[in-house]
């Protein structure tokens, strides 16, 4: 295909049908059965456009993509992939979006979002609502602003990660992570943030059973603690908790501030209470 040209209505089937394709502007297209239709492919606008089979944009660059549609098996659809920018967009697939970068996506759904943006870089997320297990492991610097996430084993391996305005409904989010900040944001689900570096959570409510363990450096600021037992175990904290804490067991070190705690288990054969300065107010 030649650059600076225009699609309209089209309907392509059959393996690669515009590979290695340069400056196009793709409008009201079908990819029908047939993988890998733009594979290799730069500079390519598309809108209201429909993908229906695997693969649709591998070793892409300059990609932007508005009111389109991944269909279910339209999956694996953004591997080895720069600068795309997703909007208005439902990606129906799994596995999407893969050591890629410079990820931008705005007010898209992801109803199957299992094993989505693993190994990425510098992703934007905005007005983002995804359902699926493995949501962003392995990658850096993301910026979220908005994200409604369901699914667990979330944000495993990330780093440098700014997540704002948030509902995380996720079993074992944040594990293994470093420079992670959470701000106004619900996060709900057992086993939060174990053996992470550097995790900072303000204006948060918070649920978890067994939550913030296992943890170098935890920051809580004016966060909310409801129905959370046995945290902060083999952490340093310095946490102030707006709420009262079910239960506290042998955090490492640091300071912990709440309205009260219901059972406080320090057991010295493990840790040095000393270590610890526990302030209720109440």
């Amino acid at each position: 295909m030649s650059e600076n040209q225009e699609i309209k209505q089209g309907y392509y089937v059959g393996e690669r049908s515009l590979f290695a394709s340069s400056g196009l502007t793709i409008r009201d297209t079908i990819f029908g059965e047939g993988e890998s239709p733009l594979k290799e492919s730069r500079d390519i606008r598309l809108e209201n456009t429909m993908f229906q089979w695997k693969y649709p944009l591998w070793y892409c660059s300059n990609i932007s993509a508005k009111d389109c549609t991944w269909f279910e098996m339209a999956r694996a659809g953004v591997w080895y992939t720069d600068h795309i920018t997703v909007e208005d967009t439902t990606i129906e697939a799994p596995k999407n979006f893969r050591r890629s970068s410079y990820i931008t996506l705005r007010h898209v759904f992801f109803p199957n979002a299992a094993e989505t943006l693993w190994n990425c870089q510098e992703v934007e997320i905005e007005d983002v609502s995804a359902r699926g297990d493995y949501f962003a492991m392995n990658s850096s610097h993301i910026r979220a602003d908005g994200l409604r996430l369901s699914g667990n084993y979330s944000f495993d391996g990330c780093s440098d990660v700014t997540i704002e305005n948030a509902s995380l409904l996720s079993k074992d989010a944040f594990w293994n992570t470093k420079n992670v900040t959470v701000r106004n944001s619900l996060i709900s689900g057992e086993y939060l943030g174990w053996n992470a570096r550097d995790l900072v959570l303000e204006d948060c409510t918070i649920e978890s059973l067994q939550g913030m363990c296992y943890i170098d450096r935890l920051i809580m600021r004016n966060c909310k603690l409801l129905n959370t037992t046995l945290a902060f175990e083999y952490s340093t904290v310095d946490a102030d908790i707006t709420t009262a804490v079910d239960s506290v067991i042998n955090p490492s070190g640091g300071v912990i501030r709440a309205e009260r705690i219901g059972e406080l288990i320090l057991e010295k054969d493990r840790i040095d209470p000393s270590k610890t300065k526990i302030i209720c107010r109440n």
